[in-house]
């Protein structure tokens, strides 16, 4: 019992660290080939947008709007993908209710 409860507790200080880890990292992603660029922190929040003057056309706001929802996207996929990969690697693929 004491062996599961030590075991535990390194799994807790592991996710800890794992989760520091990840709000520290940056994911960045593009749409429109490279016309919009985001970067979002490992918390989920956008830290970064460019924009290419080229992807601005006031007649057709929606494909700006459109860019920008699918770099975001990515760019929340790819920091949802680094959280599961670095859970997956401290719980052994294990699936903890609660975790994610």
């Amino acid at each position: 019992m004491s062996k599961m409860l030590r075991d535990l507790q390194k799994m807790q200080s592991k996710m800890m660290k794992a989760q520091s880890d990840l709000k520290a990292q940056s994911f960045e992603a593009e749409a429109g080939g490279g016309m919009v660029k985001i970067a979002m922190n490992g918390k989920g929040v956008v830290t970064m947008i460019k924009i290419n003057p080229d992807a601005v056309d006031k007649d057709d706001v929606e494909a700006l709007e459109d860019l920008l929802m699918a770099a975001i996207n990515a760019a929340v996929k790819k920091k949802d993908e680094a959280t599961q990969e670095s859970i997956s690697g401290i719980t052994g693929g294990m699936k903890i209710p609660g975790l994610m």
